[in-house]
């Protein structure tokens, strides 16, 4: 198979464009990053890349939006027609039996879950309003370029990105519609690729930036948007629950919002250090539907899409070093998700105007390639900083399980209020979790109704997923033998289950053994392959531009 760099000496070299600051991503960090750094300084140049076919197509989030970080960076943003449009009423927290739901008094409810003054939004929407924003002060956004490399200066400093090729056959060659990537180079580079970054993961590595922290900690969050029955319909109502379905020892919870237009937002989050292999997050919320407590808001409405995406949920133990010569990790690149909260969006945008302030006065000061150390300065001493060390015992206790950890949650919250004299600490990587098929007993899912629960093909289906039926596999293995010898021995091969997209299957040959067949044309990138493969073996790469989910209103 012909590979990319052979493919840039026969066609090279690559053109180059030059810019000040060159962003990876254009989700709520990259684009306020990008904002920041034109309202501080009209001159500077700025390009921010995209790999879904326009922005917002690739984003998902629950989502209730604090507009503490959007107010700081465009004060009028009401006026400016933010789709800000329905402000929280009511927060609802049920804890969930099989059949029965109890509501958690007001009393008892930790300031995290507290929602008044946030808005319930579709963060996509939001997205595409902040591109409108940067675009009209000058930043140049190149929808569907995904940056699938990173260049380096002759001293291991980032130089900027290059994009991917495309028009590359599925052996690797060039097709009739050929074009060399291009290359985008940067006196500083931001990298805002969102949960589990392609190329944020390679930094992480090559500078060992997670020296010295906790491992990160993920969860896979699978939503869908319903339009629903208007008399069942209570604009800004919040609804959280944790119990049923998952067992005592599983970390996870739902979330239903009621945004305008008779629209919900229903999702599910399992946190991605699970141990069960026979554990399916996409099951588990097709079940959670079903409870008479959800099912009564759904029951007569008709479901509009579907999506999933990793977060990242480490909190402030896990965050890696910030920055790099050449570079930053910012928004979800990092890890900068309150899980308490389970609220990132601000924290993204935060995070995204810090970096430009300290990129913005390097550049000032004649600099270029050096590390930006005033980021994470400003950090420290920021209310983000606050926020984080407030919620950073949360994941960690209710890893030891619900009960434990909803009671110890309690008392750090409530009774410590986030100031406890400890910290608790991750000591294990998601996919070290997993633990071998023989100490469990298969779970047996109930069959979907096409009604309230779907299967996944179908669910893919209204998530507008599409990739170039020709391109290269973007979802690589190390080993190719590993997921029959080991992923399905030793773990009855759960990348058939905790896919969300029924990507992997393990099928027959015409000689009647076991391999792994990759349908990588259905893949939402919500990366959770990449993050939980107990070997990992597998390794997510940016696949065509363009590529990939196109989620509406999500």
């Amino acid at each position: 198979m012909t590979q990319p760099q052979t493919l840039i000496e026969q066609y090279g070299p690559r053109e180059a464009m030059e810019y000040d600051v060159v962003i990876v991503g254009g989700g709520p960090a990259g684009l306020s990053a990008a904002i920041k750094i034109k309202q501080l300084s009209p001159d500077t140049s700025v390009v921010v890349l995209e790999k879904g076919g326009e922005l917002g197509a690739h984003i998902l989030s629950g989502a209730v939006m604090d507009p503490r970080a959007l107010t700081e960076l465009i004060p009028d943003w009401k006026e400016k027609g933010a789709p800000l449009n329905t402000a929280v009423t009511e927060d609802r927290v049920l804890f969930l039996t099989e059949t029965k739901s109890y509501q958690t008094p007001d009393f008892a409810l930790p300031a995290c879950f507290e929602n008044h003054g946030n808005f319930v939004i579709s963060l996509g929407n939001v997205v595409r309003w902040l591109g409108q924003q940067a675009e009209s002060l000058g930043v140049e956004i190149f929808p569907g370029f995904p940056a699938a490399e990173i260049l380096y200066n002759d001293d291991s400093s980032v130089k900027g990105v290059a994009t991917g090729n495309m028009g590359v056959k599925r052996d690797g060659e060039a097709g009739p519609d050929f074009q060399l990537g291009m290359e985008l180079h940067g006196k500083y580079t931001l990298f805002a690729e969102g949960s589990r970054g392609h190329l944020g993961k390679q930094l992480i590595a090559k500078y060992d930036l997670n020296k010295g922290k906790d491992p990160q900690s993920y969860g896979i969050g699978i939503k869908e948007l319903w339009e629903i029955d208007p008399a069942k319909h209570q604009p800004g109502l919040v609804i959280h629950t944790t119990g049923w379905p998952l067992d005592n020892k599983t970390y996870g919870g739902s979330f239903l919002y009621h945004m305008e237009n008779n629209q919900v937002m229903i999702g599910y989050v399992v946190g991605l250090n699970y141990e069960n292999p026979y554990l399916s997050p996409y099951e588990e919320f097709q079940r959670y539907k079903t409870h008479p407590a959800i099912r009564t808001f759904l029951e007569g409405g008709k479901r509009i899409s579907y999506g999933a995406r990793a977060i990242t949920a480490g909190g402030l133990q896990s965050l890696p070093k910030l920055v790099f010569a050449g570079g930053a990790l910012i928004g979800c690149d990092a890890g900068f998700l309150n899980m308490s909260r389970i609220k990132g969006s601000h924290a993204a945008i935060k995070t995204g105007m810090l970096a430009a302030e300290a990129a913005v006065a390097a550049l000032g000061a004649g600099r270029q390639h050096d590390e930006l150390a005033a980021f994470p300065a400003a950090f420290e001493q920021s209310w983000l900083h606050e926020e984080l060390h407030v919620a950073r015992n949360v994941k960690p206790w209710l890893n030891k399980g619900l009960v434990i950890g909803a009671l110890m949650t309690g008392i750090d919250q409530i009774v410590f209020r986030g100031k406890a004299p400890w910290t608790l600490h991750h000591t294990h990587a998601d996919h070290e979790c997993l633990k071998p098929a023989s100490q469990f007993t298969p779970i047996v899912y109930p069959k979907p109704d096409g009604k309230l629960t779907f299967d996944r093909l179908s669910s893919v289906f209204i998530s507008n997923t599409n990739h170039a039926e020709d391109q290269p596999i973007h979802l690589t293995l190390k080993n190719p033998s590993v997921p029959v010898d080991v992923n399905l021995a030793q773990y009855a091969g759960p990348e058939a289950r905790y896919c969300p997209a029924g990507v992997y299957e393990f099928v027959k040959t015409d000689a009647g053994a076991d391999r792994l067949q990759i349908n990588a044309q259905n893949c939402v990138h919500c990366k959770t392959c990449d993050i939980k493969d107990p070997t990992q073996n597998i390794v997510w790469v940016t696949p065509e531009g363009g590529g990939g989910p196109n989620y509406p209103n999500m």
